[in-house]
């Protein structure tokens, strides 16, 4: 019997670049204009030896190798008698031979439990057996001593990058049968293209979190409330500063960096009107005082589940009533939603009941035109984002399922979400009261759902108007 192959992910061209080691055959002009190392039979043999053993071998499990394990099983019965192939994903070329930090793919990830920045080209391919399937994990072997790479190879060279796991340790690791990634076989190598079965069926059985995924987000959502902490504790220096925003940008990134692997998505640190374009990530204005600052951030930790936090914060530590009325409108339909949020509702009812607030305020703000259209939904001026987005490996995350399985979906316990309403009246925006333009306004925290209910995860970062100023008065 045939078997179709799955591919997900980009294409598996790294295998070029691991297989052309070393990089001293390598033809490149560009590469040679830069090689200045010896190349002497004497030199190759002196820098082959009088390295001592590693004492930091990987011979155990990692926490997430069970889990994993389990997500496999899940996925191969969808599938029988069908090859699965989930790459990590390629380094991706920054400028000429300088690549960015290498963050595998997040379903490949999933599958295998490997968070870390070492495995760049590897490959999981699940065979169909008689009763499921059987993974083998082809890694590039690591370029160490003896091996010409190791001093040659900028890529896979331990001298240019470091010690990395052997195959017998992502093995040790894992728990999955692992390879030579140049034994991948010829067909699953020219498998580039993605397949949307696997894809969808990964978003899909990513909705529900196990317990390693649970505690992994509990951990973010930590990490990123003080760094939250950090950035009002830094409110002067940014005031100061001729780009106040960048000053909040690099103080939570530098924190994500110290706490996590990096950060789940690009800082939005929006200052003033700044606040009113839902994803401003140039951050180059300036902080003022009498201003808010819309702080939209999350630590991604080692194992590359990211929190989503969004605070809309006084910048001299007190909002105006202005501010305040637009804020507490905004809390008003965040807890609308929270109300509504448990096992067994629409995920799209949780937006709708938020909706149903800014609706009503607006309304009352006397700010949204009359229309004979009932459908019309011209209040959305003021909001047109969701509610609500899925959070785990990716802050947007299970993007590949089916709408009536995200959208139109229930909730179950287990899942994780945002819940985000907000109010955007950009400067020039005059349909609107004076007073109100310029001002932007969210509110976002992660919340868990539980067996009766939603839990906040982010609770501990104060919500409530009153609360923020104390905290901030606290903290600075």
């Amino acid at each position: 019997m045939g078997v179709k192959v799955d591919a997900h992910g980009p294409s598996l061209g790294i295998r070029a670049a691991w297989e052309n080691r070393p990089v001293s055959e390598n033809k490149d002009e560009t590469n040679k204009a830069r090689a200045s190392r010896p190349n002497s039979a004497a030199f190759k043999e002196f820098l082959s030896t009088g390295w001592a053993e590693p004492d930091d071998v990987a011979t155990t499990l990692i926490a997430a190798a069970p889990y994993a394990a389990s997500r496999r099983d899940r996925l191969s019965a969808q599938f029988p008698g069908r090859r699965i192939v989930v790459p990590a994903g390629d380094l991706k070329v920054r400028a000429n031979d300088t690549d960015y930090r290498f963050r595998p793919l997040s379903d490949f990830a999933y599958l295998t439990g490997l968070g870390a920045d070492y495995e760049p080209g590897a490959v999981l391919v699940m065979e169909p057996t008689d009763d499921g399937h059987d993974a083998t994990l082809y890694v590039v072997p690591p370029a160490g001593p003896g091996d010409e790479g190791f001093y040659a190879d900028p890529r896979a060279g331990e001298f240019w990058i470091g010690r990395r796991p052997g195959l017998a340790e992502f093995a040790a690791m894992t728990g999955i049968a692992t390879a030579d990634l140049a034994d991948l076989p010829k067909d699953i190598r020219l498998a580039s293209h993605p397949h949307k079965p696997v894809s969808r069926a990964l978003s899909e059985m990513r909705f529900v979190k196990d317990e390693y995924e649970v505690q992994q987000l509990r951990d973010a959502v930590n990490a990123t409330i003080a760094g939250f902490e950090r950035v009002v504790r830094e409110l002067p220096r940014a005031v100061a500063h001729k780009r106040g925003e960048r000053v909040i940008e690099a103080t939570f990134d530098g924190h994500a960096r110290e706490e996590g692997n990096a950060v789940g998505y690009e800082t939005i640190a929006a200052s003033g009107a700044h606040a009113t374009t839902l994803h401003w990530i140039r951050n180059t204005g300036q902080v003022r005082e009498g201003d808010l600052l819309l702080l939209d951030a999350g630590v991604e930790v080692e194992s590359l589940y990211t929190a989503d936090i969004t605070r809309t914060l006084p910048i001299d530590g007190t909002f105006t009533e202005v501010q305040r009325r637009v804020y507490s409108t905004v809390l008003e339909a965040a807890d609308a939603a929270f109300a509504v949020a448990k096992p067994g509702v629409r995920f799209l009812d949780v937006h709708e009941a938020a909706m149903e607030v800014i609706e009503k305020r607006l309304t009352e703000w006397g700010i949204v035109p009359e229309h004979e259209d009932p459908d019309a939904k011209l209040f959305r001026r003021w909001m047109v984002h969701s509610t609500s987005h899925h959070l785990g490996l990716d802050v947007h995350d299970c993007a590949e399922a089916k709408r009536e399985l995200y959208m139109e979906g229930l909730l179950e316990p287990g899942m994780v979400f945002t819940i985000e309403p907000g109010l955007y009246f950009k400067a020039d925006d005059v349909t609107v009261p004076a007073e109100l333009r310029g001002i932007g306004v969210r509110i976002e925290d992660d919340v868990l759902v539980t067996s009766d209910g939603v839990e906040n995860l982010s609770a501990a970062l104060p919500r409530t108007p009153d609360a923020v100023e104390t905290w901030m008065t606290g903290l600075r």
